[in-house]
Parts: structure tokens; C-alpha cells; sequence
């Protein structure tokens, strides 16, 4: 369960933004909750309607010039890129410039078994290729030790990246990157590909019209990709080049929307995000990066098809292995519960595919709400990649932990990492160390909703206006609304009970919602209740009537004490942890045999959701620290089993009588009590 954080944005701000921006009441709550106060703020960040001159960008100009006096002096080029999707745009985006322009180019994309970033290795195939002049794109920025190297072989180096730069830059002709301490220009959020267009306007001259009209489309799939932020110059330029897919003539656009079911179907930024994007990443995870470069490449339709069908396949390996990697997991936490109690998650298996264990602890920090560590052991070498939320900084943890790292990198969101060999659980040890250090209660996962939303508010056109916000995407989410008080009419259930609508009345409005990946019998509500829920909305058009699509993130009856459900969890877990509790907890968390029978009988035959079954007997005065150590002491009886993919408990047929006492959390809080407690 996430916590629910509902805004209520100042209704002076939203009538300002209405009156102001022209925009509907629900589009004014949204931009009043993400901050906006003015129509002024708004327009800046949002309303971009052009990319900024390129040579305000550091070393811009010095590397437009260098570039074009070794295409005059007939000099080879390489343009140095990256496995992941935005490496692979940024290269194809300046390698077909300089191709048309005449110039002598190749590229160069490292296989992820290389690593990321310019290594020795390639330096050296580099050079024996004649290549004089190497300009990276994506990545370069830390690459100190490798610059020196390429000079010392007698080539130049030009970089071109969008990360963090360290005290020391490389040594290079020009080093082209915002972030650089020393750079002034105006937006600093571009991906790695939007500066290789910039690159590509600036060698132009400084006009973007070409740069976009080629271009544009590349760059928007790699900023969509490489989830960067949505505001400012990158709206603009996702804008655009969603407009040149949409009406796309490029083979390999044509294929891959082929390939991911869009030939009909709107391209939106989560169509590029979850359909054309990981299959360019598919290449550099499953297969060669060069595969889906060579796609972008191609100019042939039905080559280009083939192509894509290959990158559609790797696609398909990577979900095999990011979901069998899951259910590995899930079978390890349904055996050791532990896993899932700490204050991180830490998880570490034999020969996890590299490639997708960074995917697999994002599934896992969504799910359970908790920063997660993973690390694939393999003969040469223990490699993990960790993610994150909120206040928890995954670059901190490893700084903290760096004792018993070889190396490590990020951001305060995500970051990778290698172990020292043999020294996991030390690893382990010195998280949970830093957690309990650093966070005395751990930050929850949140479900944000802009603004609460009144029945009245509820109308085809007030829906509609919303539309003005996408392109949506980090930093400028699909908003979310909150309705309280509706009473629940009806529950249907979806494609076999795969998905559930309900009837709802707000007010005097009646409206059907739709809430996916949920049947009615793991809802938390009956027909009857009166409850509250986190929405998105849309419009329907279905033979010619219209009608707005509400679609449930999340469902609670009312009222509902959030603080005290997350309060007695945080409790639970420590206990589990071994962690001391104030000694007044441990009374009030030990259950009575009455309270445990009451939970063992209300579970249904089919089982339930644990939450749910919480929600449903809550009004027996069961708190639900008391519940978590009931539903724990059944578990250690062998008398329920908990499923953690879907939090499932149900009851396992048994022939003879459990000792309740004898639960193993039952003793351990009986010696808390200090005396015996029955």
C-alpha cells in the first residue's frame, strides 16, 4: 500500500492560472499543485516553443569548428557512442549528418560487456582504422584517463555529453556538455541526443530547421527514453518529434510502430516509452547495440522490417528473463519474508542477467515501496544496480558503503555498483547500517494527487482541457485527482475478473470507473460503501457518445487512518528487525488467540488480498501491527501461505492442531512483555 499525499492547491492560484493560461479548472488545479503560480512561470517552462542558440553551450563553437575544418582537411572521424537508447540516437543523428555532409565517418558503439564510456580497447581499433578526430556523444565526461590515452596515440578528442561533470574535465578540443561548471547556457536538461542535434544546428551554421526536420524524431525518442525532464526546451522538442512520428516516413519508424501494434494507435510519449524505446535498449541489453543503429540506418522498408522484428524478438528475451528473474526473487522473499522487512532491500542471485537488473529493482522498489540493491554473482565478478525514491539517495548509500566496493556510480534515483568479492553480506550490513544512521522512520512511496475534484468538475470539456499539458513525462506527470464520499452502486468484474468497473455516485452525479489488474474480490470495498480513490481522467468516444474515462490508481473505504496503518507497519518491521521498540508498543501489538481466529476464519476459500482482509475487519478493533504479527504467527504455523508477488494470503489445509503459542513471533514478543503472555 502507498501513502496517499492529496494537494490542495490555493483556489486564488488556480483562478489566477484559469483566467491567465485560458485553461480549464482542472488543468489550473494540476499546474497550481506542480508549483506554478503565474501565467508567466507557466509559459517559461511549459510553453517552450524553441530550442536555444546552441552556442551558448560551452565549447559549442570550438567544436563546430573543428569538426568542419577535418571534414575540409579530408581528415577520418569516429563519432563514439552508447549501448542504451540515447547513445544510439545521439550517434545515428551525427553520424548521418556528417555522412551527407562528405565527411569521412564511422561510428563506434561499445557493447555493454565493455562497459560504459570510452575504454583503451576501442581506442585502439579506433586508431588503427585512421581515425584522427573521435567526438563522443552521451558519455565522455568522466573519461580522464582515456582522453590522455587517445592523445597519446596521436588522435583528437572532442566530447559531447549531458552527465555530471567531476572536479577535472578530459582533455579534448572542445568539451560540449551544460552541466559543466563553467557553462552559462540556459537549459541544462537535454539527453544526450538533443545535444547531438545541437551539435549537428551548430556545424549548420546555428539554424535548427534542418537539424529538427531530419532529426527531431530521433532526439524525442531519446529524451522520452533516457527520462529526462519534461519542462523547458525538451517539451519542445518531444512535441515536434512526436509530430514526425506520427506521420513518419522513415523505415525504421515505419517498422518498429509496425512491430509494437501503433500503426493505428496515437503516438504518445507513453507509446515511445514502453513501446519503441526498449527495443532500441533491447539491442544493447540482449543483442549489439550496432543491430539498432543499423535499423536507423537502413533505407530499405523491408530490411528495415526485418530488423525490427530481430529488436521485437530481443525485446521478448528481455521480458523472459526480467520476469524469470522476478519469480526467482518472488520464490526467495515467499521462503525469507526477511527480505522485504529491512529498510532496504537487498537481493542477490547467481547470474542475473546484467542487462536487466536495473529494470527488475524498479519493479521491485514499485512494488514494495522500498529503495532496492540488487547484485548478479557471476564467476569474475559481483555486479548490482540499485534504485530509488524520495529523500533515500542511492549515490550516498554507496558512498557510505564504499569500503567494500571496487567502484560505483549514480545519482541519488539510481546508480550501479561492484562488490568487493565475498564481501555481499557485508554490503548488506553496511546499508542497513547507513539506513538506520541516516532515517529514523524511512521514506514512504507516495501516491500524489494533484487536487481533489468535485462532482460538477467532472464534464467532457473540463476533461479535455487537460490535454494541454503533454507532452507528459518526468517532472511533468499525468495528473491525478482525488474524489471522496463516492457510495458504490455496483461492481462488475472485467475479462474474467481480470480487471473490475464500478458504478460510482459523487453528489449527484453518477460515473463508471475503471480500475485494471484488480478483480472485485481484491478491492478493499463492497457495493455499498462510501469511499475515496486516486483518478486519471480522459474521454471515451464510443459510437458517437462521449463520456469521461475515470481510471481508479488506488481505492480506500472511508475513513481510513493512514498514519496509524503506516505507523503500525514501520513498528512491525522493526520488531522483525530485532530493532527496540518503546516498551508501551509491545502490549498493544500482541494479538489475543481470539483475534487470531477471527483473522484465520475471515479468510476466504479462494484467498484475499492482505490488505483488503485488514480493511474488511478493521472495525474489530484489531489494530494492524496486531493483525501483521497474527498473520506472521499463521505463517510460521504453516497454517496460511502469503504470496509476495500479489500479497495473497490464503489457508493451507491442515490435519492436525497448531500450538499458537508456539509461533516463533509470538515467543519473541512474549519476551518483550517479560512475562508470559497468553
Amino acid at each position: 500500500m502507498k501513502k496517499w499525499n492529496v494537494g490542495r492547491p490555493d483556489r486564488k492560484t488556480i483562478s489566477a492560472l484559469m483566467l491567465g493560461c485560458s485553461v480549464t479548472s482542472l488543468t489550473a488545479a494540476a499546474l497550481a499543485a506542480k508549483g506554478y503560480s503565474s501565467a508567466e512561470s507557466v509559459m517559461e517552462s511549459l510553453n517552450t516553443d524553441e530550442l536555444s542558440d546552441p552556442f551558448l553551450i560551452k565549447d559549442m563553437q570550438q567544436a563546430a569548428d573543428t569538426i568542419n575544418t577535418a571534414i575540409e582537411n579530408g581528415e577520418r572521424l569516429c563519432i563514439y557512442g552508447d549501448y542504451d537508447c540515447d547513445g544510439i540516437m545521439s550517434a545515428v543523428i551525427l553520424y548521418s549528418y556528417l555522412l551527407e555532409a562528405g565527411a569521412d565517418v564511422t561510428y563506434y558503439i561499445p557493447e555493454r560487456s565493455d562497459g560504459y564510456g570510452l575504454n583503451t580497447k576501442a581506442a585502439n581499433e579506433i586508431y588503427a582504422d585512421g581515425v584522427s578526430l573521435i567526438i563522443t556523444v552521451d558519455n565522455g565526461i568522466s573519461a580522464i584517463e582515456e582522453a590522455d590515452y587517445i592523445y597519446s596515440l596521436g588522435m583528437r578528442l572532442i566530447v559531447t555529453d549531458h552527465h555530471r561533470q567531476s572536479e577535472q574535465l578530459p582533455r579534448a578540443e572542445a568539451v560540449v556538455d551544460p552541466h559543466r561548471h563553467d557553462c552559462s547556457s540556459p537549459f541544462k536538461d537535454m539527453c544526450g541526443a538533443g545535444l547531438a542535434l545541437k551539435l549537428v544546428a551548430a556545424l549548420d551554421g546555428g539554424d535548427y530547421t534542418m537539424a529538427l526536420e531530419q532529426f527531431g524524431d530521433l532526439a524525442a525518442i531519446a529524451t522520452v527514453a533516457d527520462i529526462v525532464s519534461l519542462k523547458g526546451e525538451n517539451r519542445f522538442l518531444v512535441s515536434y518529434g512526436l509530430e514526425l512520428i506520427r506521420n513518419t516516413d522513415r523505415p525504421a519508424l515505419m517498422a518498429l510502430k509496425e512491430v509494437c501494434g501503433l500503426n493505428d494507435k496515437p503516438v504518445d510519449t507513453r507509446s515511445v516509452g514502453f513501446g519503441i524505446g526498449p527495443r532500441i535498449n533491447a539491442a544493447g541489453r540482449f543483442g549489439s547495440p550496432k543491430t539498432a543503429a543499423e535499423l536507423f540506418l537502413c533505407e530499405d522498408f523491408d530490411e528495415a522490417l526485418k530488423t525490427a522484428k530481430e529488436l521485437d524478438r530481443l525485446n521478448n528475451m528481455r521480458k523472459d528473463e526480467e520476469n524469470s528473474i522476478i519469480s526467482e526473487i518472488y520464490s526467495m522473499i515467499d521462503s525469507n519474508p526477511s527480505i522485504i522487512r529491512g529498510r532496504v532491500i537487498f537481493l542477490c542471485g547467481n547470474n542475473w542477467h546484467h542487462g536487466v537488473i536495473g529494470i527488475v529493482a524498479s519493479r521491485i522498489v514499485e512494488q514494495f515501496g522500498k529503495p532496492c540493491f540488487i547484485v548478479s554473482k557471476t564467476e569474475e565478478e559481483l555486479r548490482g544496480s540499485a534504485r530509488s525514491f524520495g529523500e533515500f539517495s542511492v549515490f550516498e548509500a554507496l558512498t557510505a558503503t564504499s569500503e567494500v566496493l571496487e567502484k560505483f556510480g549514480g545519482h541519488p534515483g539510481a546508480g550501479g555498483f561492484t562488490v568487493k568479492s565475498g564481501m555481499e553480506e557485508s554490503f548488506h550490513q553496511l546499508l542497513e547500517k547507513y539506513a538506520l544512521d541516516n532515517y529514523k522512520v524511512m521514506p514512504a512511496a507516495e501516491l500524489y494527487a494533484d487536487s481533489p475534484v468535485s462532482p460538477q468538475e467532472l464534464e467532457i470539456e473540463n476533461i479535455k482541457g487537460l490535454d494541454v499539458l503533454e507532452p507528459f513525462g518526468t517532472d511533468n506527470e499525468p495528473p491525478l485527482f482525488y474524489i471522496e464520499n463516492a457510495q458504490i452502486l455496483d461492481i462488475f468484474p472485467l475479462s474474467d475478473g481480470a480487471h473490475t468497473k464500478l458504478r460510482v455516485q459523487t453528489g449527484y452525479a453518477k460515473a463508471e470507473a475503471l480500475m485494471f489488474r484488480k478483480s472485485p474480490s481484491e478491492l478493499p470495498v463492497s457495493k455499498g460503501d462510501v469511499c475515496s480513490m486516486i483518478i486519471s481522467l480522459g474521454v471515451n468516444e464510443y459510437r458517437g457518445i462521449v463520456s469521461p474515462n475515470i481510471i481508479i490508481s488506488d481505492i480506500r473505504p472511508q475513513p481510513f487512518e493512514q498514519s496509524k496503518y503506516f505507523a503500525a507497519l514501520n513498528a512491525f518491521e522493526a520488531f522483525m528487525r530485532g530493532e527496540d521498540l518503546p516498551q508501551n508498543y509491545y502490549p498493544s501489538m500482541y494479538p489475543s488467540r481470539d483475534d487470531v481466529i477471527k483473522i484465520y476464519k475471515s479468510i476466504p476459500d479462494r484467498g484475499i488480498n492482505t490488505d483488503t482482509l485488514y480493511i474488511r475487519i478493521s472495525d474489530r478493533n484489531i489494530n494492524y501491527c496486531r493483525f501483521c504479527i497474527s498473520v506472521e504467527a499463521l505463517r510460521q504455523l504453516g497454517l496460511v501461505s502469503v504470496s509476495c508477488a500479489d500479497s495473497m494470503i490464503k489457508r493451507i489445509n491442515v490435519t492436525q492442531k497448531a500450538d499458537l503459542d508456539s509461533a516463533p513471533v509470538l515467543v519473541s514478543l512474549r519476551s518483550k512483555l517479560g512475562k508470559s503472555h497468553k
